[in-house]
């Protein structure tokens, strides 16, 4: 399975610059199916946590505000070419899932 997140992780001068494009469609539960008419149930990312090393650098909590496929970005001193970010997320519904990625 494709990862779902695209993760840019880029050092320069002692900062390491991350950006996150999730794909996911942040459902709120107030839409309806235009076929069925049913109410599509919600489906939204309550958390996203990113480490370096093992170390937390970044955690945010999400909500039924955030649109479709959310953009984050942060920066973080230290890091360096090759090690390791690793980003995992918690849905609303319990599903969870990590990935891995390295600093370029």
């Amino acid at each position: 399975m494709a990862d779902m997140i695209n993760v840019s992780a880029h050092m320069q001068n002692g900062i390491t610059q991350v950006k996150l494009k999730v794909r996911h469609s942040m459902e709120d539960g107030q839409r309806t199916d235009k076929k069925t008419g049913q109410i599509i149930s919600a489906k939204f990312l309550r958390e996203i946590k990113v480490m370096h090393e093992g170390k937390p650098v970044f955690a945010a909590n999400l909500s039924t505000a955030i649109a479709e496929n959310p953009f984050l970005a942060f920066s973080f001193s230290g890091g360096a070419t090759g090690e390791t970010l690793t980003i995992s997320w918690v849905e609303n519904t319990g599903k969870s899932g990590s990935q891995t990625a390295k600093i370029e």
